[in-house]
């Protein structure tokens, strides 16, 4: 048997994948070659394949054709655990972590019997390890901490730990940065060049490109399910990288139009969470999009969280078009024609288990109600516009969301707060986990809500979405407003030096 050691042979090799689901052609002979001590990236636009391949691998989904070659065997992968057991491991964009157990129970979860000791497990011996992952890896807590309590980038950093600590061959990331601050990810790079040094083969999905360029060794493309091939990554430009994702150039990424501001729409005054934000006063005027900037934990998403009724604020004050509000609720937010498109997808901004068009129309049910009867014709109708507006890639609207790619999931969330085209439009990381082509349109969409007179509140950890797409940036720190900018000849430099 080859071992990983051997860099000259592949640790994982793909020969003729193809898998197919109910009205979708997923993937079609596709070939693959990952070695080991390699950054192998895997990019293309959502739907292009790439998680189903990836869910292959792992064993969530069974091929229909092909061969999976592993340290020279032809192997079939029936089951995530199984995959792990061979020394495969993912972690995906919407993580596994079980909020209500401890850090350490988390990380040891599926190994337990690796510390039993005459019938008994060793729990101390258990904190103890758990411990020293997380002191290596600088994370400030305590491994008897229940999951929870920890931030969505910190989570993250969890499941990277538990690869580790899995004594995984091949470790593939899926979006891996997508909630992390630039500090958070340049230890994720970190933490991948050792793991490259050990010999540890990664398969890095991501739609940042000068991430993947900057990272990888070589990379794949696929495109529409289909292999369009590798590169090395130092011969390879984003220019040519964006042509093969897409099959067209993209001249602009950022298409924002400059348009007539109005007058002021939205406003809060000294808003309060004790213990989490204070002071926050800022106003939206019509046509404006108001980028608020900061680093991960500077409680940019509690803000519009708490604006949104989804927590409680201590004291504050909102007013729409200069009428107070009183919100207590999200529920009373949407009737007050303020929508919100959360970075929690799964958590907060979708129903997995439900299609397409019940995860749109969910906010709007009294719309589509007459005389106590849903009007099925007009909400399939309605939901069809707006899912096809925002081509959201589906054979059907009766679609689960939980069957499509993240992308196409983040678009359903979007979906949700557009269909009725509302007067304030909060989005909080609006493309996270969006292919290129879908920032593109999704920026695009923005601009044509902004021509219309609505107010947008966008929240984004990317620095070239703040700069490109915002008219007016106001900068979070300890949830407090540390600055304000006009978009004009401001660097990202400025933002981040007003953040710290």
């Amino acid at each position: 048997m080859t071992t990983p050691e051997d860099k000259t042979q592949p640790i994982l090799s793909l020969r003729g994948i193809s898998k197919s689901f109910p009205g979708v052609r997923a993937l079609t002979n596709i070939d693959l070659d990952i070695y080991p001590a390699e950054v192998h990236s895997l990019v293309g636009e959502n739907g292009a394949g790439k998680s189903t391949l990836m869910k292959i691998i792992q064993g969530i989904h069974q091929k229909d054709e092909g061969k999976i070659i592993y340290r020279s065997e032809d192997i079939n992968i029936n089951s995530p655990s199984e995959a792990i057991k061979l020394g495969i491991s993912m972690i995906h964009q919407e993580l596994n972590s079980i909020p209500e157990m401890s850090i350490s129970d988390n990380i040891f979860i599926g190994r337990e019997l690796s510390l039993m000791t005459d019938f008994f497990f060793n729990k101390q011996e258990q904190l103890r390890q758990s411990q020293a992952l997380l002191d290596k890896f600088s994370l400030p807590y305590k491994a008897s901490e229940k999951i929870k309590h920890l931030s969505v980038a910190h989570r993250q950093m969890i499941e990277i730990i538990k690869a580790v600590f899995q004594q995984a061959k091949v470790i593939i990331m899926d979006e891996p940065t997508s909630s992390l601050s630039e500090e958070e990810s340049q230890q994720l790079f970190k933490i991948i060049a050792e793991l490259k040094a050990a010999g540890v083969a990664i398969i890095y999905i991501s739609h940042r490109l000068e991430e993947v360029l900057e990272l990888s060794d070589r990379v794949s493309i696929l495109r529409d399910g289909e292999y369009v091939g590798t590169r090395t990554a130092k011969n390879l430009t984003r220019d040519e990288l964006v042509n093969m994702m897409v099959g067209r150039t993209i001249s602009q990424l950022f298409p924002k139009r400059q348009v007539a501001i109005g007058e002021p729409i939205f406003e809060v005054k000294n808003l309060c969470r004790t213990g989490v934000f204070s002071d926050i006063s800022f106003s939206v005027r019509a046509g404006e999009i108001l980028g608020i900037a900061g680093l991960v934990g500077a409680g940019r998403s509690e803000i519009v969280q708490s604006i949104f009724g989804l927590d409680p604020l201590t004291s504050g004050t909102i007013l729409l078009n200069g009428k107070e509000l009183k919100i207590r609720h999200p529920q009373d937010a949407i009737q007050h024609n303020i929508a919100f498109a959360s970075e929690d997808r799964k958590g907060i901004g979708l129903v997995m288990g439900r299609s397409i068009r019940e995860n749109i129309s969910l906010p709007h049910l009294a719309d589509f109600t007459r005389h106590y009867f849903l009007d099925q014709h007009y909400e399939k109708e309605e939901t069809r516009r707006i899912s096809e507006r925002l081509k959201v890639k589906t054979p059907s609207i009766n679609q689960k969301v939980e069957n499509l790619s993240g992308g196409n999931q983040q678009k359903v969330v979007l979906s949700k707060g557009l269909l009725k085209e509302p007067t304030l439009l909060i989005i909080d990381e609006p493309t996270r986990g969006i292919d290129i082509g879908a920032k593109s349109e999704i920026h695009s969409i923005m601009c044509d809500l902004a021509e219309k007179g609505m107010g947008i509140i966008m929240i984004s950890s990317e620095m070239p979405e703040i700069l490109g797409m915002s008219d007016r940036i106001i900068v979070i720190g300890g949830g407090r407003i540390k600055g304000e900018f006009t978009n004009a000849n401001i660097t990202q430099e400025d933002i981040l030096h007003c953040a710290i």
